[in-house]
């Protein structure tokens, strides 16, 4: 095959997987989704200016283990001790700015969890496009083939496992109330990140017989995630319940939609009957509607953590916006 034709194919073979999580990343976020700008824009910092600093950082870095190890040695010690630190402090920036500039997007720890996925998705599909030609120039179509499956679909998560542990951390941060522990939680996060990231590297660097290890730690953290991301959804349900249930007394929400919101079943059978028997506008309408049902309830549940007048200026203004979807849900 042609350069440009493997080009093409690993530019496929790394978007499609990718495209694929991405979706699973973002359904999981049940019941306020993130701002899809900001989304896109946390997703194509890990892909272009994460990956052009962390290139040069890495190369850079890496000398004196070349100079003193060898090829071989030097590539292992590399890619377990430069890499680690280097890709998940410039991957983690982009959350800690999203923390920084747009802290009211993180209401929860999912939402750190999910900025920091993404990230971990955008540095993932570059690195395996890189990789997928890289290893068709030196082992041919069997082992891009081979490369793909692994990169793409058994360790296909494993950039976004470790910054949704700094996503994690930046974000435990952003709901505690001791001092403490917002210094603690984000670096925690971050050293977590590097030691998932540390463990896979130097157990792929070492040769196959220590791939099984790769697989152990990146699937064990995965499904680590995954019990944290529903312990977070059952939390976030439960701030629902509690907070809007005043709105009913209050009525700025009727008994019915106090209920829909509170499931995320019955919200997506909602959209879905405005969608068909209204259009799209009905359902636009209606996703923002409960949208704004989430916002109103966390920003209820951080006045109740801080006490502060900028969430009660944001409870008043969200409960203005929910008086004005309400005609139309």
């Amino acid at each position: 095959m042609s350069s440009s034709t493997v080009l093409i194919l690993s530019i496929i073979a790394a978007a499609i997987p990718t495209v694929v999580y991405i979706t699973l990343i973002y359904w999981v976020d049940r019941y306020e989704k993130e701002p899809i700008w900001l989304l896109t824009a946390a997703f194509l910092w890990g892909a272009i200016p994460s990956v052009v600093v962390a290139f040069i950082a890495n190369s850079v870095l890496s000398v004196p283990f070349y100079l003193l190890a060898g090829q071989t040695a030097g590539d292992a010690l590399a890619a377990s001790l430069i890499a680690p630190p280097v890709e998940e402090t410039i991957k983690g920036l982009a959350v800690l700015g999203i923390f920084l500039l747009w802290r009211h997007e993180i209401d929860s720890p999912l939402d750190g969890i999910i900025y920091g996925a993404m990230v971990g998705m955008g540095f993932a599909m570059v690195e395996n496009i890189y990789y997928f030609v890289t290893i068709y120039g030196e082992g041919g179509a069997e082992a891009w083939g081979t490369n793909v499956f692994m990169r793409g679909v058994i360790f296909g998560l494993n950039h976004a496992l470790f910054t949704s542990m700094t996503g994690l951390g930046i974000a435990l941060a952003r709901m505690t109330t001791n001092q403490a522990l917002k210094f603690i939680t984000p670096i925690a996060g971050w050293s977590m990140a590097m030691f998932l990231h540390f463990l896979h590297n130097a157990a792929v660097s070492t040769g196959s017989a220590l791939c099984l290890l790769a697989f152990l730690s990146d699937w064990g953290g995965i499904l680590l995630v995954l019990v944290i991301i529903i312990w977070t959804l059952t939390q976030e349900r439960r701030w629902i319940k509690q907070y809007l249930v005043e709105e009913v007394a209050n009525q700025t929400l009727t008994l019915s939609q106090y209920q829909t919101a509170c499931s995320g079943r019955q919200r997506s059978k909602h959209h879905l009957d405005q969608l068909i028997t209204y259009g799209p506008g009905a359902y636009r309408r209606s996703l923002r509607f409960f949208y704004k049902c989430s916002e109103l309830a966390y920003k209820k549940h951080h006045f109740a953590l801080f006490q502060d007048e900028k969430n009660a200026a944001l409870i008043e203004r969200v409960r203005g916006e929910i008086a004005r979807l309400a005609q139309n849900p």
